[in-house]
């Protein structure tokens, strides 16, 4: 049954179908050729969904939507701008920083990509920067923001794999700061050898310290999340809800910029964004239910653990199965599809869910601004004006620097389950 909803998921996709149609119509396919009820859809389509753990997802999504309105967008880059400016190729540490911080608000990566580039990528070509490495830049550094909590994948890996949720969120902050550090020296190294300018900002602290009163409260949700998350105070779920009062009474109270056209908009966006994930997760259930039911899981684990007889080939085999599938699949369809089968590899070998959970992450992050489907490369590239092939080629060194991020984090457990 299994092959024919693999073969009927990847036909469907090579004709351009949406994923989670895919997903579907190839389910719908090897239950009608194996003579099952097709009402077994129905059930397990329904199921997923109904998770109180997944009322996350939506809440998470419009904090991070009400946030990005208005006036933190502003306070972000010039604070950003105060502390990384100087150094060389300035616009672009900001984009880094920036970046780090908007994850920490928005879980999401596309719209970090969406709205750090709109407000920097103009500004970097106007100041001397080719056009494909300010858009390799965006499309590399929006993905911290998976890693950042409260992260939308993590949440999906978690539940899927039953995995601490809290655990998740605390262990993904040192990759990302890692991470971000590794791409700063990059744009660094770079700018130095094209000559590109910093970008301190105008009038230093002393033209910023009245701002630093609005900034704070913006930068102090991912500390909110997490502490009220690792301290016990409420659940994933209702941290979400909580961040959303959050939202409304820095954007409504402390920036006074919240209008009712606004809060439409984000709700509007917040529900897109939920349906997309949601009829994802609700597709997965069905493809999972398939999958276990003739214990493909575990009988791939114990073919891997037979053909690589050591726990660091397993490693790298993993990793490259992730990278390729990233590259091909959106970040919610990859965690759901990939995470059954590599739990029950991990357990085999020992590996932590914990840090299984990140290393999918970070390699489901770099397929974000890898051809031929990456979001954040298509976005950045449109916003630069630059052509597709020209920005992969930018993206060289920072493709480089985040699989060795990928290879310490793979290797050194201590970084992800301390």
């Amino acid at each position: 049954m299994s092959p024919i909803m693999v073969a009927g998921f990847f036909i469907l996709m090579a004709i351009s179908v949406p994923i989670a149609q895919a997903m579907i119509g190839g389910s719908a396919l090897a239950l009608f050729a194996t003579g099952k009820p097709l009402a077994v859809m129905a059930q397990r389509l329904y199921s997923p969904s109904q998770g109180f753990p997944m009322l996350a997802i939506p809440f998470f999504i419009l904090a991070g939507s009400l946030m990005m309105n208005g006036k933190f967008g502003v306070y972000l880059v010039n604070i950003a701008r105060l502390f990384v400016g100087r150094f060389r190729g300035g616009l672009g540490q900001v984009t880094i920083v920036g970046s780090v911080m908007f994850g920490g608000v928005s879980g999401s990566a596309v719209a970090d990509a969406t709205a750090m580039g709109n407000a920097l990528i103009p500004v970097q070509v106007k100041d001397g920067y080719p056009r494909t490495f300010a858009a390799a830049i965006n499309a590399s550094s929006s993905t911290i923001a998976v890693l950042i909590p409260p992260s939308i994948p993590m949440i999906l890996y978690g539940l899927t794999a039953n995995v601490s949720i809290v655990d998740l969120f605390v262990a993904g902050l040192l990759p990302g700061v890692v991470l971000a550090a590794a791409m700063m020296t990059t744009v660094w190294w770079t700018a130095k050898r094209l000559n590109l300018p910093s970008a301190p900002l105008p009038g230093g602290f002393k033209a910023f310290k009245g701002q630093i009163v609005y900034a704070i409260p913006a930068l102090l949700m991912p500390v909110f999340v997490i502490g009220t998350l690792r301290f016990g105070i409420a659940t994933p779920t209702e941290v979400s809800v909580m961040a959303v009062a959050y939202a409304l009474f820095v954007g409504g109270i402390v920036y006074r910029d919240l209008t009712l056209r606004a809060l439409w908009d984000a709700l509007v966006e917040t529900g897109l964004m939920t349906g997309i994930v949601m009829i994802i997760i609700m597709a997965s259930g069905i493809m999972q239910w398939i999958l276990t039911a003739e214990q493909v899981p575990q009988n791939l684990a114990q073919w891997v653990t037979a053909t690589l007889s050591e726990p660091w080939m397993v490693i790298i085999a993993l990793n490259l199965v992730m990278l390729v599938v990233g590259a091909f699949l959106d970040m919610p369809a990859a965690v759901l599809l990939l995470t059954p089968l590599f739990a029950s590899i991990g357990h085999a070998i020992g590996i932590d869910p914990v840090q299984l959970g990140i290393m999918m992450v970070i390699n489901l992050a770099i397929g974000l601004y890898t051809p031929p489907v990456g979001t954040t490369l298509f976005i950045s590239s449109a916003i630069a004006k630059s052509g597709i092939f020209e920005t992969t080629r930018a993206l060289f060194p920072f493709y480089l620097v985040a699989i060795l991020v990928l290879l310490l984090f793979s290797y050194i457990p201590a970084l992800t389950i301390y």
